[in-house]
């Protein structure tokens, strides 16, 4: 089709504007239909593969917290690899030595504070970790002396340390983050570490911090939402494509 186009009044050259034919558009319908089914299947595929992802991490975490409670148990022999150990519940008695590490954290509702590692020697002499809980700030520099205790808790290796972690201020000796192996370095114990739940003996003005499975992220359901909504709005686009297609204005 032929058609002279006209710019403020000046007569242009002719120019050729040819309309698609029924074979271009349904090309083009085609190939919409193909973008758009073909995205909804991706879109859709990670949705559900998202919700496999979260019937993963939800018996998981049951799995944990089953662990979590389990009945307590002697602390293991020494030289066990207490990582292949990690959340089992234990009981040990012993006394504190005075030695400990502070590490830099806080406590929703309470402020920032510190968690205190301590030594703990058990009666056969073995030297263990013992993560006896949370002091404010204020109470950093109470003295805590030697003292008996017998301690419930979970051993754990805690993956806190990273190579963005600042090293121990030795200063001021304040810890950034829990290091199993650094901090059994640092006090000369087993590479041992267990967190509190319960403690019988003189708390010293510390509170326990039991491990539970809330620091474990599970946002799989909200990555599910998010990609089939993407495919809803993919679908959404997709006809209106091929809406416009139809209606000759592409």
């Amino acid at each position: 089709m032929r058609t002279a186009v006209r710019a403020r009044g000046a007569t242009l050259a002719p120019l050729l504007l040819d309309e698609p034919t029924d074979g271009d558009r349904m090309k083009r319908y085609l190939f919409a239909l193909a973008l758009g089914l073909g995205g909804c299947a991706i879109l859709l595929a990670l949705g559900l593969w998202q919700l496999q992802r979260l019937e993963w991490k939800t018996a998981m975490l049951d799995q944990i917290s089953a662990q979590i409670a389990g009945a307590p148990q002697p602390l293991p022999p020494e030289g066990t690899d207490s990582r292949a150990l990690k959340y089992t519940p234990v009981t040990v008695a012993g006394g504190t030595t005075g030695e400990e590490l502070l590490v830099l954290t806080g406590v929703k509702g309470v402020g920032p504070g510190y968690e205190v590692i301590s030594v703990l020697e058990t009666g056969e002499g073995r030297r263990v970790l013992i993560d006896r809980g949370f002091v404010p700030e204020a109470g950093r520099d109470a003295p805590r002396g030697p003292t008996a205790l017998i301690v419930t808790g979970n051993l754990h290796w805690p993956e806190e340390a990273d190579r963005y972690t600042p090293e121990p201020d030795a200063r001021t000796g304040i810890w950034f983050a829990r290091d199993v192996p650094a901090m059994a370095a640092a006090l000369g114990t087993e590479p041992v570490l267990i967190v509190a739940a319960q403690v019988s003996g003189d708390p010293q003005g510390i509170a326990p911090q039991p491990i539970t499975i809330t620091g474990i992220p599970n946002d799989h359901l909200n990555y599910a939402i998010t990609w089939f909504s993407l495919a809803i709005v993919w679908a959404g686009m997709t006809a209106f494509l091929m809406w416009r297609i139809r209606r000759r204005r592409i």
